[in-house]
């Protein structure tokens, strides 16, 4: 090789580092706006399932990471896709989700990951840039063959698998196929049902070890990586209380119980594993032994909309945290009265201040905030939950009861 080339070698190298260098610093932006893009390309087939969804904005990190290296090493690297891709290829096709929507989310993946490429181009030499991309469309290419790869292989055992095959046809049912035949599934759909979603090595076994322990008839679903969609059912509503009884008496072994309400008939069925999924969506932020749905309705709600997520940070969040060192005091203020059902009294015991403190707190938490406390209570205390799952603390229990209107 003469000087020239390396010379050009070495620029192109630089260029390379340089390049991938300033998309690193844009991750977290990148990440962002390409799951918004990919998760709008809705499949109607797709059941939705909090494992697939949260699987998939962690799958997109690694992907994007990997496509970050395509671009520095060039077309000759040919390292093997990350486990987690394959993982979440194989967990699409036990979803429901079609083989053409995991690749056009790719596709479109890929082409809003050019856009911010492009965006770069203008500090660099044009000709340079084009060889840096020339490898770039074949490696994601070879990505999304061995995506489809995993996800023909997944479809062909779910296709030979008894387990799998029920797997299919409970998605849909719960899809709302009205013409679907019952009469394989050996459970009767016109009883009270209790759905829960169990996590843990046996999954299964603890599904139907609860079923046996409680006396209910039992249907189970397992969804593979230690995950089982399960619905209790009977003649008799089932109290969550008895499930919880029964978790805490250590027999199920280590698994996570994400719990729906007591619902009758077939659209019971459908609306308490929602409800279970709702749940299992917040214990994947947070892991907890047991999560029940009607605790953390308007937190999974918001965990399923990243936007309106979003929007209550920046609303209920943001002036607080502007008030600067005062901000956290006024936040653990809000956290103790809401805890202590909306008693002033109370939360300045736990806090160890006077009442009189903990109320001029909460004149200053509405000032910024312009509402009263009685009006928008709700809506912070989602904000402040949702702020508890990005910090890694545990979540707190919303009330559900309102504080008492000020006085006339």
């Amino acid at each position: 090789m003469n000087v020239a080339s390396k010379r050009r070698d070495d620029s192109l190298e630089g260029i390379r580092g340089e390049l991938v260098a300033r998309l690193r610093s844009r991750a977290a932006e990148i990440e962002e706006a390409i799951f918004a893009r990919i998760w709008a390309l809705s499949d109607p087939a797709e059941i939705d399932d909090p494992e697939y969804r949260v699987g998939l904005r962690g799958t997109l990190a690694e992907a994007v990471e990997y496509a970050f290296q395509t671009l520095e090493r060039g077309e000759d690297w040919n390292a093997p896709m990350p486990a987690t891709v394959a993982a979440q290829a194989r967990l699409a096709a036990r979803s429901g989700v079609r083989l053409d929507t995991v690749l056009r989310r790719y596709a479109a993946g890929d082409r809003l990951l050019g856009e911010f490429i492009m965006d770069e181009t203008r500090r660099f030499p044009s000709d340079a840039l084009r060889q840096v991309m020339r490898g770039h469309g074949p490696q994601v290419d070879r990505l999304m063959a061995a995506v489809a790869a995993e996800y023909m292989e997944e479809a062909e055992q779910i296709r030979r698998s008894p387990a799998q095959r029920l797997g299919e046809r409970v998605q849909q049912l719960l899809a709302g196929d009205q013409l679907l035949d019952l009469s394989g599934l050996e459970y009767d759909f016109d009883a009270w049902h209790l759905g829960l979603v169990v996590a843990g090595v046996k999954a299964e076994g603890a599904g139907r070890t609860l079923a046996a322990g409680l006396n209910r008839a039992s249907l189970v679903v397992s969804r593979g990586n230690g995950v089982a969609w399960v619905w209790l059912g009977g003649q008799r509503p089932l109290a969550v209380a008895e499930v919880e009884h029964f978790r805490a008496a250590g027999v199920l072994g280590d698994v996570s119980l994400a719990v729906g309400e007591p619902r009758q008939g077939l659209e019971g069925w459908r609306l308490t594993h929602h409800e279970a999924q709702a749940a299992r969506l917040v214990m994947l932020r947070r892991p907890s032994p047991l999560v029940r749905a009607s605790e953390v309705t308007l937190l999974a709600a918001v965990l399923s909309d990243d936007a309106l997520a979003k929007s209550l940070r920046a609303t209920y969040l943001e002036p607080l945290r502007n008030l600067g060192d005062s901000g956290p005091i006024l936040r653990d203020t809000l956290r103790a009265y809401f805890g202590a059902g909306f008693n002033a009294a109370a939360a300045a015991a736990a806090l160890r201040v006077d009442r009189h403190t903990v109320q001029r707190r909460l004149r200053k938490v509405e000032e910024a905030l312009d509402c009263l406390l009685h009006d928008c209570h709700a809506e912070i205390e989602v904000a402040l939950s949702l702020e508890e799952l990005d910090e890694g603390g545990p979540v707190k229990i919303l009330q559900i009861k309102p504080p008492a209107p000020p006085a006339a």
